[in-house]
């Protein structure tokens, strides 16, 4: 049987990771600045992730929620803590997706309003209701494209401040810090307006942070550096550290009801062990103020580098932009320098979203071979 062929694919195939680094079939190991889109926060293999998850397997790996499983409160606890936002509701998914699925259904049955807004180059997921406010018309199906939605300029307070006075929208939708779209981040006082607005209006505000949370700039959501408080949270990539978890978190303002939300596989006792042993790991290895403190030094470094002609992002989500297209550099840096980097919808940008306990030493070696190669070829 054949695979679907969907994923252009690189001719190097992984069989072990460790740290920041993973190993191909032959032994070569490569340095991961990528992090498989921002889902290594805790290293590949760290030890106490693997005890965490053997053991769980061992003993109960999955039953449904129709019964309890206290592994969910201890996670809901830990996650309270650590983040510091306070007086949410946690809902366990299995993805970002489908997280953002479901912020948007809470956010319509609580309002009555079917109308959401999102904002150029957003990218929230590919099942049906995301991936209508996902700015990519190349992976919409017609399927997709019945939902009543309104795209806008991203930090355009006035053309969303026109769109809420109709009074229709159930959820305004963004990435603090887009991921797939280029590591652009809006103004906090556009941030602070859009909250406003929504509770004027009576929409809801929903922060997308499933590649921008965990601890992955520095705060534990890219949101709070803006001062606002969102009504629902969303969150996947780093949760699990490669296990399968998401989640939302929703506001206690807004009411549960049974039957309401629900997934089969969403919070299982597997699953909450993975995201137990990352939270675990973040706090007693300060994977937060690791990020932050690199954040700095990787800026130091690329101002170093002239090609290099803006950098964007923060913590440990990284965007290089030059004034050539990366394909060729980054295909130059994985084979010839064994070097993962991640790519964006702008094409001139060199992503990084490297593992949250990576180190100097790694961006040296990084910024070395970036040097290198630029010196090399003439892109």
């Amino acid at each position: 049987m054949d695979l679907f062929d969907v994923y252009p694919l690189y001719d190097i195939t992984p069989v072990k990771g460790e740290g920041c680094h993973v190993f191909d079939e032959n032994g070569k190991k490569y340095l991961d600045l990528y992090g498989g889109h921002a889902v290594i926060s805790i290293g590949h293999s760290h030890p106490d992730y693997v005890k965490a998850v053997s053991e769980q397997v061992s003993t109960l790996g999955f039953y449904s929620n129709s019964i309890k499983n206290p592994l969910q409160q201890d996670l809901a606890d830990k996650l309270e803590e650590l983040s510091g936002v306070k007086d949410y509701s946690l809902f366990l998914c299995n993805s970002g997706a489908e997280a953002n699925e479901n912020a948007l259904k809470v956010a319509s049955f609580h309002t009555g309003k079917s109308r959401v807004i999102y904002f150029e180059k957003a990218f929230h997921g590919r099942t049906s209701g995301v991936v209508a406010v996902t700015d990519n018309e190349g992976i919409k199906a017609p399927f997709n494209q019945g939902h009543r939605v309104t795209r806008l300029p991203f930090d355009d307070t006035e053309a969303l401040k026109s769109e809420l006075k109709k009074n229709d929208v159930a959820a305004v939708i963004f990435e603090v810090i887009q991921g797939v779209g280029g590591l652009d981040e809006a103004s906090s006082e556009f941030y602070k307006n859009a909250e406003e607005l929504c509770h004027a209006h009576g929409s809801l505000l929903i922060a997308d942070e499933v590649q921008a949370g965990y601890g992955r700039t520095g705060d534990f959501f890219a949101f709070q550096k803006h001062g606002i408080r969102p009504d629902i949270i969303s969150m996947a990539k780093g949760m699990g550290n490669g296990f399968p978890i998401g989640g939302i978190l929703i506001d206690h303002k807004i009411p549960a009801k049974h039957g309401m939300l629900g997934t089969t596989f969403g919070g299982n006792h597997l699953a909450c062990a993975a995201g137990i042993a990352v939270l675990d790991v973040i706090k007693k290895e300060k994977l937060m103020e690791n990020a932050a403190e690199l954040s700095g030094y990787i800026q130091q470094k690329a101002k170093e580098i002239p090609q290099i002609k803006k950098i964007k992002g923060r913590g440990l989500m990284i965007g290089l932009e030059f004034d050539f297209e990366v394909a060729a550099l980054r295909k130059d840096l994985l084979f010839n320098y064994q070097i993962f980097t991640g790519a964006a919808s702008n094409k001139k940008l060199l992503r990084i979203l490297p593992p949250l306990n990576i180190q100097k030493k790694h961006f040296d070696e990084f910024f070395e071979a970036l040097k290198s190669a630029l010196k090399k070829n003439d892109y």
